[in-house]
């Protein structure tokens, strides 16, 4: 065990691991475990002890850190999502978790390129990564990146490794779909359709899972002419609005849409149609995406898929795995509904 102690510019010493960890009540062994991120430590130890360490000031040695501990405190990001919509929050989420513990992320984007990925892979393990995350615009299943040092921890947010032995995390669309319906059954809604994106996705048919589960459990029927799958586009929605109004004698009275974008194009054509929204129609989105749900009149209420909060998890669980701890399997976390305007009645 080394006393990495920490010297100012002055050249004075500050505050030891020995003082972290007599301030904490612990053993140093026990303050050097949880200031590293490894060993089996509780989370309220490792939470106590890296507290007393910010409170003293203590800044332990990362050359030293490094060399002892055979880690280069560097994480390394791949993404596809070249526009950052669904990747900025988690990634942000990542940088929160990862500055407190002294670890730096190099981020690549691949933009669905194979090859171009695998350069990216190449050049961040040359930089010795102590981990790797992989993030997509969609959270469908594709293959694992690699090959990987054997030892390497890799965790796939928003998106799932084809790969039993991987761990992914990823929103709970059928969830997410459930709390949606089940919010338009309960502002009174009888005849509640169901507009959504592109067949091939995952996700569009597990919010249809729970788009019919939430009407079975509100007693309620499902019409199958009130379900339209096509683009993820506004325009499609303002075609969907045209489908399920021109010429039907029992038009719904509410529409749970597959996204925002869908959902704020269904808002602008009931408008066009002088169809009071939430009066006659209440409709929501999914992804809860500002630039949608703020712009559309009246402002939607959305389905928020938690980014950051899936962020947050995906930074301790690979922190767990740096430390030697073995995850695996898929991790779907609980979506949230933000109310506005457009069910509000």
């Amino acid at each position: 065990m080394t006393d990495e102690r920490a010297t100012d510019r002055t050249g004075r010493h500050g505050p030891t691991i020995r003082d972290v960890a007599r301030i904490a009540g612990v053993s140093i062994g026990t303050a050097s475990k949880a200031l590293n991120a490894n060993g089996r430590l509780k989370q309220e130890t490792r939470d106590k002890v890296r507290e007393v360490a910010r409170e003293i000031g203590y800044r332990p040695n990362d050359m030293a850190q490094s060399l002892h501990r055979s880690r280069s405190m560097t994480v390394g990001i791949i993404s596809t999502d070249s526009f950052g919509r669904f990747t900025l929050p988690i990634f942000q989420a990542l940088e929160e978790q990862f500055a407190d513990r002294g670890i730096a992320i190099f981020m690549c984007n691949a933009t669905d390129d194979p090859e171009r990925e695998s350069q990216h892979l190449d050049q961040l393990l040359g930089k010795r990564i102590d981990g790797l995350v992989v993030t997509a615009r969609r959270a469908d299943k594709r293959p694992p990146v690699g090959p990987l040092p054997p030892g390497l921890p890799a965790i796939y947010v928003f998106t799932q490794a084809d790969d039993d032995s991987a761990l992914s995390l990823i929103p709970d669309d059928e969830g997410g779909a459930r709390i949606a319906v089940r919010h338009l059954a309960e502002i009174g809604c009888q005849r509640i359709a169901h507009v959504t994106g592109p067949l091939r996705f995952e996700a569009v048919q597990l919010r249809h899972r729970g788009y019919l589960s939430a009407i079975a459990e509100a007693g309620l029927v499902a019409n199958p002419s009130h379900y339209l799958a096509g683009a993820w586009s506004e325009a499609w929605g303002r075609d969907a609005v045209a489908r399920l109004f021109d010429g039907q004698n029992e038009p719904p009275d509410g529409l749970f849409c597959g996204n925002d974008q869908i959902a704020r194009g269904v808002v602008e054509a009931l408008r066009e149609r002088d169809i009071d929204v939430p009066g006659r129609v209440a409709v929501v989105g999914f992804d809860n995406w500002n630039v949608m749900t703020d712009a559309a009149r009246p402002p939607l209420t959305s389905v928020d898929m938690n980014l950051s909060a899936l962020g947050h998890e995906a930074g301790r669980l690979l922190i767990d795995m740096i430390g030697g701890k073995e995850i695996r399997g898929i991790r779907r976390l609980p979506c949230t509904l933000v109310v506005r305007e457009s069910t509000r009645r």
